[in-house]
């Protein structure tokens, strides 16, 4: 049994890491004396090469874009900066676009982070200037004022460090069970323009399924459901419209669909038994290649589309895990397994998790992860948001990164001990957001005149797209 300290004790060890790493020393930027296209060359080897120019094409689009596809560059900043010696399991990748709504197994649904790709254990400081670094970024972006942009920063951190007093004070099963629902955001939404916002990520959320998606990617042929080629963000890896790499041998179609009935049976193996029974009555239809995202672009993800007997749906999605750039740049000791890291980080941070999350290992040594491909699954469209929105949105974020952290470390007590009730924390995480956007303005600029020069190759998905259509 585990030495159980009493809440006294906890509390002075969360003082006591002020010493380790004052409050105010979180407004340091790190160590950005590195060149940022190296880096994102170095993160981008491995990938399928004809889909790393779409990865650049997607983050050349804004400095919010560049950020969201990043990571590396801040992971490797931030590792020279000093930290509370609190980590555990953190997202590692927490800007607002990775939080979201999704539906728990029980049909609930609730606003959550929701991209784990980069989940490793490391100091939680760092999810915080995550999700606050790109607030300031998007903030700048939307050409709002630097007042209210920092209003709005200060707003998501003042949130964390309420909540983290909030959650201090739970026991270990009502933390557990401590999770956000919209009905809950819907509650504590300040404004009508706010609880509107939120009823109408509701409805969208209720049409997002996975019977909704059937008509939208799939056609029926001869009896046989089939996902349709729509490149370079979906495309069947043996077909003609592929942009995988001979070396891969995908044009193999038999050799390919026995290597993944191998990584489907290990990957039946992480679930419950009762989701393999699930499984159990849905056959395999169509397999095809889908591009997603901004930062996971090149990585090998595929869809599986399965119907039952009734011909109702079920899109898995399995998804390649690459090294964790948190695991790059912070020394623990973490799974060996990258599918499997993914999968515990998740099912740690989250109130509810996906019912079909597992892993399994594929061929050439990749290591992936299963999960739903949309079950309610709704983002947040942050440029259209108007200042208040904005705010009320850094609100739930900040709600909600608390909830992960307090349930993933079980060390609420020594974190709202460390951020204590005043000013010091969030002026810092203020001050560290706004050096955040300038230098990601400089290394965006450096990553632009790369790609003007030929250093590096950019194209966006139409530009990929009429490739196809010649």
């Amino acid at each position: 049994m585990a030495d159980i300290r009493t809440l006294a004790e906890r509390q002075a060890i969360g003082r006591e890491a002020r010493s380790r790493a004052k409050r105010s020393s979180n407004a340091e930027i790190g160590n950005t004396d590195r060149d940022p296209v190296a880096l994102l060359e170095q993160n981008s080897a491995g990938r399928v090469e004809a889909l790393v120019p779409l990865r650049y094409g997607r983050m050349s689009v804004s400095p919010f874009t560049f950020f969201r596809g990043s990571a590396i560059l801040q992971a490797h900043d931030l590792a020279a900066t000093a930290n509370a010696g609190i980590a555990f399991p953190i997202c590692g990748d927490a800007h607002l676009m990775n939080f979201g709504g999704f539906a728990t197994p029980e049909r609930q649904l609730v606003f959550d982070l929701n991209d784990f790709d980069e989940v490793a254990v490391g100091p939680w400081e760092w999810d915080v200037k995550r999700l606050a670094g790109s607030l300031a970024i998007a903030g700048e972006h939307m050409g709002i004022a630097r007042d209210t942009v920092s209003d709005i920063v200060a707003t998501a951190v003042h949130e964390y460090r309420d909540r983290m007093e909030e959650y201090a004070g739970y026991s270990a099963l009502d933390l557990w069970n401590e999770i956000v629902s919209f009905e809950r955001m819907l509650e504590a939404a300040t404004s009508e323009e706010g609880r509107r916002t939120i009823l109408k990520a509701k409805e969208k959320a209720a049409g997002r399924t996975n019977e909704s998606m059937l008509n939208k990617m799939a056609a029926q042929r001869d009896g046989q459901w089939w996902i349709q080629d729509a490149p370079p963000a979906i495309f069947h890896p043996s077909g003609p419209t592929s942009l995988l790499g001979e070396h891969d041998q995908w044009s193999n179609t038999e050799a390919w669909r026995g290597k993944l009935a191998r990584a489907f049976d290990g990957y039946l193996k992480t679930l419950p038994s009762e989701r393999r029974a699930l499984i159990d009555h849905f056959s395999l239809q169509d397999v095809a290649f889908k591009v997603v995202g901004v930062g996971s672009v090149g990585t090998f993800c595929l869809v599986l589309l399965m119907v039952d007997s009734h011909e109702q749906p079920l899109f898995l999605q399995v998804k390649e895990a690459r090294d964790s750039v948190i695991a790059l740049h912070y020394d623990a000791e973490g799974p060996a397994h990258q599918g499997q890291r993914v999968v515990s980080g998740q099912r740690l941070l989250q109130a509810a998790s996906d019912a079909f999350l597992g892993w399994t290992s594929g061929p050439a040594n990749r290591q992936f992860y299963f999960r739903q491909l949309r079950d309610m699954k709704v983002s947040a469209d942050v440029e259209r948001m108007s200042n208040g929105v904005l705010q009320g949105y850094a609100r739930f974020c900040g709600w909600a990164l608390a909830r992960a952290h307090a349930k993933a470390s079980g060390k609420a007590v020594e974190i709202a001990a460390y951020l204590g009730s005043g000013e010091r924390f969030a002026d810092a995480i203020t001050e560290y957001s706004f050096a955040c956007a300038t230098q990601n303005l400089k290394d965006y600029e450096a990553f632009k005149l790369a790609c003007r020069t030929g250093k590096i190759e950019a194209r966006s998905d139409e530009d990929m797209a009429a490739d196809f259509r010649m």
